[in-house]
């Protein structure tokens, strides 16, 4: 394939990503008008975000090995518009229990499609810049941490929390075409089977470092998925405010995948986890101590992001150092562990906020990383790396 035909396939797959981050995650800034439109309490709108972290966690390493052998076109336009479909269905949602079904059809799309997309972007590099492939594919996914969820948050503020959703389906429309038009007809890449999968996941030791992920990410989520009534609780922000902070948040993820790699190259995977789970154990429990004063505020947000987001460099290395043969699987199960996380992260805010308010959020997420902490260093014994 000439370079430029290349190019355009990773950039079609990286815009397409960018989708699936905004329709994953717009719902952590639509939090509160949902709340208020449905007339249901905050924690059970977070729920939803649950429901979609547990649907992917469970559904992409099964899905993405059972359609092995369909064409990756095919496979991806199919994903994608299935996605498009879920996130049109919680735009449309009557009720709560819509809203959750609605969530799993958009995590089955997403499940297969992100993972796909990584390996087509392998298959297609040239030997040697893999790893840049690989690099452009996902960073869709990072800017829709800065750009997609804020916007989604300001159209669903300004419009109704469900033109929030619509848009997301408008998005999809263009990328199906590119997908359908750039990616190479009958592209076959062969697959890890439910075999590989299977005996991956009875290896103990590769598994604890995997679901290092979830713990990590969990004390994120305990915070992150109420931040929006989080910030109206207790700075009184509004639209405005709400996506200002999504912003400076998503600026923190943007540079904190740029740190995490050269932290992971100077200071070695182990210790620079470390040293995150640290910086997250104590930076989250002064979002109980709201309000500060407005630059406080953003600079605590952008500082938590960056640590927070640091990660994944480090956590990538160390896995395939564990099980270097079987790298499609790990990182699978590891991108599962990050909706794993999502989920337990998620509904422990959700537990916290019902029995002690706001307030509650900051000290639960510090006490999860914490764990985190633990968890690296049990694991890293266990191991013998």
């Amino acid at each position: 394939m000439p370079e430029g035909d290349h190019r355009a396939v990773i950039w079609t797959l990286s815009a397409s990503n960018f989708v699936i981050g905004m329709g994953a995650f717009v719902l952590i800034g639509l939090v509160a008008p949902m709340a208020e439109g449905l007339g249901i309490p905050p924690a059970r709108i977070g729920a939803a975000m649950t429901t979609y972290a547990l649907a992917y966690a469970v559904l992409s390493p099964v899905l993405v090995a059972l359609t092995g052998s369909l064409g990756r076109r095919r496979l991806l336009a199919m994903a994608l518009a299935l996605f498009a479909g879920g996130n049109l269905m919680t735009a449309l949602a009557p009720s709560e229990t819509v809203i959750h079904l609605s969530r799993i059809v958009a995590a089955a799309g997403a499940g297969m499609f992100t993972p796909v997309t990584s390996s087509v972007a392998s298959a297609l590099a040239a030997p040697g810049k893999q790893g840049t492939a690989l690099a452009a594919v996902i960073v869709g996914l990072t800017v829709a941490q800065v750009a997609g969820v804020p916007v989604g948050s300001f159209v669903g503020y300004t419009f109704g929390w469900r033109a929030g959703f619509g848009l997301v389906c408008l998005l999809s429309l263009p990328c199906l075409w590119l997908i359908w038009t750039r990616v190479p007809r009958g592209l076959s890449i062969p697959p890890a089977g439910l075999s590989d999968l299977g005996r991956t996941l009875s290896n103990g030791p590769a598994m604890l470092a995997i679901l290092f992920t979830a713990t990590f990410l969990g004390g994120i989520y305990v915070v992150y998925t109420y931040l929006s009534p989080l910030l109206t609780d207790t700075m009184g922000y509004t639209r405005n405010g709400v996506t200002a902070a999504l912003l400076v948040f998503g600026v923190g993820a943007v540079l904190g995948n740029i740190a995490g790699g050269w932290m992971a190259d100077r200071l070695g995977p182990v210790r620079t986890l470390l040293i995150l789970s640290g910086g997250q154990m104590l930076t989250m429990p002064l979002l109980s101590l709201l309000p500060f004063a407005d630059w406080a505020v953003f600079a605590l947000i952008g500082v938590w992001s960056l640590l927070g987001w640091s990660f994944m460099a480090a956590q990538q290395v160390r896995i395939l150092g564990i099980l270097p043969e079987r790298p499609g699987v790990v990182l699978s199960l590891n991108a599962a562990a990050i909706y794993i996380g999502a989920a337990v992260g998620s509904a422990v805010g959700a537990v916290a906020l019902g029995r002690a308010g706001y307030a509650a959020l900051g000290l639960n997420g510090g006490v999860v990383a914490a764990g985190a902490v633990a968890h690296v260093l049990i694991s890293r014994r266990i191991s013998g790396r």
